[in-house]
């Protein structure tokens, strides 16, 4: 399975307040789109989220989200491994994803660009 990184999870309470200080860090502009009731920003290696809290208390368990070639191959191998794949894969609007609980408990989003 090849990884090609890795995006932080950050929820904020305002997120046209907090886009500035990212996009300053990052040296980028915010892509912003809507995931149900969440608004969401990416930029650079940052995911913002801000919503409803009962929305972003499930967003919160997941710890980060890593981008891979292939989402069935980071499927079969967190399968092998012993990963409990509890989400997905399921397309998005860029591409699929799936949600893995690692033998650890941690908990990962993992997404691809292929299109379904």
């Amino acid at each position: 399975m090849e990884i090609l990184g890795a995006t932080l999870r950050v929820c904020v309470d305002d997120l046209d307040a907090a886009i500035p200080f990212y996009e300053r860090l990052a040296g980028g502009r915010a892509l912003r789109f809507a995931r149900g009731g969440v608004e969401v920003a990416a930029v650079g290696c940052f995911l913002l989220m801000s919503g409803p809290e009962e929305e972003l208390d499930v967003l919160r368990r997941v710890a980060a989200t890593i981008a891979v070639a292939d989402v069935d191959e980071a499927h079969a191998v967190l399968t092998e491994l012993g990963a409990d794949v509890v989400a997905g894969p399921v397309p998005t609007p860029v591409g699929r994803n799936l949600i893995a609980r690692h033998p650890d408990g941690a908990v990962y989003e993992y997404v691809d660009r292929r299109r379904p």
